[in-house]
């Protein structure tokens, strides 16, 4: 059985994301892959990867091979409803197949403070941490590759990589971001008049 669930997926918040995206620390470690189908008209995140879900059969083992150097994986859909967690699961499913997985009693998720909510409130984006309660990844994975063998080291990273599905998906993402060419291309406002 695995270790990956719909309620265990991690999400992102739009704001979080454009914070990641305009820092030139964390952008090269960030991959974005975008599963809309015939909906990806109308604009996309800068730098995402079109990656139509009608697609990932055959796609899902090339992602794994192209995003393993990868520290943080992002997948959404216009709504980040059902493509998006469900592309998101296939990656996460299939990766562990292959055993890039975490052992389960590494996995603790926790909850750190995200961008500010429509109603003025805070909503909260959940952040997996994977490693000893209370140790970072980040910090375990540099403890771990510090004595590994050279062939074990790339294992042991792809197994920190974070996936996380961006919440309200290109719908919200554009409501904010959509007119900002730092942060969006191709961006047609007309489109997403009605949405």
């Amino acid at each position: 059985m695995s270790l990956y669930s719909l309620p265990t997926l991690g999400r992102i918040s739009r704001e979080k994301l454009s914070t990641l995206l305009l820092s030139p620390i964390s952008t090269p470690s960030l991959a974005i892959i975008d599963v809309r189908d015939g909906d990806h008209i109308g604009g996309h995140i800068a730098g995402s990867t079109h990656v139509p879900s009608s697609s990932l059969d055959y796609r899902i083992p090339e992602l794994i091979r192209k995003l393993a150097d990868k520290d943080i994986v992002v997948f959404h859909c216009a709504l980040s409803q059902q493509r998006g967690p469900s592309a998101a699961l296939r990656y996460l499913r299939e990766r562990e197949r292959h055993g890039n997985a975490v052992p389960k009693e590494a996995v603790n998720r926790q909850s750190v403070q995200g961008g500010q909510a429509d109603d003025g409130g805070v909503t909260r984006d959940v952040v997996e941490y994977v490693g000893i309660e209370g140790e970072p990844a980040k910090e375990r994975e540099a403890a771990v590759l510090k004595d590994a063998e050279p062939n074990v080291r790339r294992e042991q990273k792809n197994s920190g990589q974070e996936v996380y599905v961006l919440d309200g998906g290109f719908a919200k993402w554009q409501e904010l971001y959509g007119h900002d060419e730092r942060l969006t291309e191709a961006y047609a406002p007309d489109i997403w008049i009605d949405s």
